[in-house]
């Protein structure tokens, strides 16, 4: 099935790196928390900061490719922001399971109260996170996309 004119796997594609990008920058919040470095310095590595990069490149990668469309832009934000919600996700999981708070468990973060398991937490992430990264995502990638296709010249216009 194509999407805006490119399969799933065309889209895993062109987006793979920037899966990679999301990933490396939880793993290094995760790191440098359990590093013990002062805060400041794990929440330099923000998944959601990571999530709206990759998003901006994604469109970028899309127009210099001429590979996509305004609907390919949306699956993309999509994909990107389910897939750093969902690595969160895991680390509270994991979090959980070995009773040792990381980063994304903190009370400063997460305020269980009387949530031990951090199930609305995990809910949160999973509904608003998602749904609200994907709607300013999209949006904001949409935006990008338009504005690179009216500001800059295609290169069939320019050699004329």
């Amino acid at each position: 099935m194509k999407i805006g004119g490119l399969g799933l796997r065309e889209h895993i594609r062109l987006l793979t790196p920037l899966f990679i990008f999301i990933a490396a920058v939880w793993l290094l919040r995760m790191l440098t928390d359990a590093a013990g470095a002062p805060h400041f310095i794990a929440h330099a590595f923000s998944v959601t900061a990571a999530e709206t990069i990759a998003i901006f490149l994604a469109v970028l990668l899309m127009e210099v490719r001429r590979k996509g469309s305004y609907v390919n832009v949306v699956v993309a934000s999509m994909m990107l922001t389910a897939w750093g919600q969902l690595l969160i996700v895991l680390a509270i999981i994991f979090a959980v399971i070995t009773k040792i708070n990381n980063v994304f468990t903190i009370p400063e973060f997460s305020v269980p109260g009387d949530d031990r398991y951090h199930i609305r937490h995990i809910l949160g992430h999973l509904t608003y996170g998602i749904g609200l990264g994907v709607i300013f995502g999209a949006a904001m990638g949409c935006l990008l996309l338009f504005l690179l296709r009216v500001l800059v010249p295609s290169t069939t216009e320019s050699s004329k």
